[in-house]
């Protein structure tokens, strides 16, 4: 489990940090709660010291031959400040150390993550904007207020998004490191502020992004179709990862049945042509297209108007109609095709192989990737109770043009997104 240093600025939304603290030590991570004096009027330190089981102090003058003002930030797997005021924003934009909280930041040397919260204005403020995107450009995951009720009657944008929101970023973030690194452990020799070993949140802000989820059905009837074991969870974890990173995310999702991602634009569509279709349009603007869903090779030539029955021949009591396919265009191929000799959009392509006697998942997946010539593909292993449907994945995420595989999972569906989306960012 992680060491997790949670600051807490001097807003009404501390409040909130001590159901994010409950979630953190419920999950089995060790907390210390860093708050400022400020957070101390809203919340007092026996609340922080009783649900942490910690200590808690403000201030760099108490324990000094612990040196926490140091010790704390170089110790810990994450920081998060929950919530960040204005005033915390300007401070640690500007290297300020006054206190143990700031202290912390400027020798943390872990995934940081901050979430603002304040009243409309004062995030709008010029000053505010420009902070934030000083602390973004420097890899610190900002996560933006929610709309809604503030203090007073005032209704707007500021306000600190809910604990479980806020704990599901922690816990990507903490997997992602998991997954690069073997483990949680942390060593002050491997910094990773610098957004190379967890990209900064904000890191694709300014680009568009087409992603496809889902798995297409081709009708056969009205009431039957062919179709496969795809949930969309992947395709679904690379568009909130993309916009996590600041993305402008357009999902097309094929008979999905998950709840559409936060500040994602879906684009429902049903069969494969249908999502050709709607690949053509978002594609025209997209500087990334991420082609994860499971889409048929084929479909039945005739779609009958009316439910095809059994046949109640006395003669031919076992008889079934023979289904006539023909083939679904090939939407990946078409995009690469389409874009020729150009180098946007950065296409991915994902192959779901099951291997057999003929080759591996590994090696029909770079025969994939030489046919289909897309600059990434993503290689996984499929079947019963493999990937569909599950939450955890396994793939080999291979480049065009070299022999490098980069091996992720097993892992959650999130992290799997944050590595291709790693990978899709260095082409970037």
């Amino acid at each position: 489990m992680a060491n997790i240093v949670l600051g807490v600025g001097g807003g009404i939304a501390a409040y909130k940090a001590c159901f994010l603290l409950r979630l953190l030590t419920e999950s089995g991570h060790d907390v210390t709660v860093v708050p400022t004096e400020s957070a101390l009027r809203f919340v007092g330190a026996p609340t922080w010291e009783a649900l942490s089981g910690r200590p808690v102090r403000t201030d760099v003058w108490t324990d000094v031959p612990q040196v926490p003002h140091v010790r704390l930030g170089k110790a810990a797997d994450l920081v998060v400040v929950a919530p960040a005021t204005a005033d915390l924003l300007a401070k640690a934009a500007h290297g300020l150390a006054g206190d143990l909280l700031t202290n912390v930041l400027l020798t943390a040397r872990c995934p940081v993550v901050m979430a603002p919260a304040m009243h409309t204005e004062m995030w709008e403020h010029p000053a505010t904007q420009a902070n934030v995107s000083t602390l973004t450009e420097r890899g610190v995951h900002i996560i933006p207020p929610a709309s809604g009720r503030l203090t007073g009657a005032d209704t707007g944008a500021g306000r600190l998004p809910e604990p479980e929101e806020l704990f599901g970023v922690c816990t990507r973030i903490l997997q992602h490191r998991a997954a690069k690194h073997g483990g949680l452990a942390h060593s002050a020799s491997r910094p990773e502020r610098d957004g190379a070993a967890v990209p900064a949140r904000g890191a694709l802000r300014g680009r568009s992004v087409l992603v496809t989820a889902g798995g297409t059905r081709e009708p056969l009837d009205p009431v039957r179709f062919l179709g496969n074991r795809s949930s969309g969870k992947q395709g679904y974890a690379l568009a909130t990862v993309a916009a996590e990173r600041g993305a402008q995310v357009t999902l097309v999702a094929a008979n999905p049945a998950l709840p559409a991602p936060e500040g994602v634009t879906v684009v429902a569509v049903q069969t494969a042509v249908e999502l050709e279709q709607a690949v053509e349009v978002a594609a025209k603007d997209a500087d990334v297209v991420v082609m994860a869903a499971a889409v048929a090779d084929f479909r039945p030539a005739r779609y009958a108007d009316s439910k095809i029955k059994k046949t109640h021949d006395p003669d031919a009591p076992d008889a079934a109609p023979t289904l006539e396919l023909v083939r679904n265009p090939d939407i990946l191929a078409g995009l690469v095709e389409r874009r020729g000799e150009a180098t946007s959009p950065v296409i991915v392509g994902f192959a779901a192989e099951t291997g057999d006697a003929v080759g591996t998942v590994l090696e029909h997946g770079r025969a994939k990737l030489a046919r289909k010539g897309c600059d990434l593909l993503v290689v996984n292993e499929v079947g019963v109770d493999k990937t569909f449907g599950l939450d955890d994945n396994t793939v080999h995420i291979l480049r065009r043009g070299s022999g490098h595989v980069v091996d992720a999972g097993p892992a959650s569906k999130h992290a799997i997104a944050s590595a291709v989306w790693d990978a899709v960012q260095e082409i970037l």
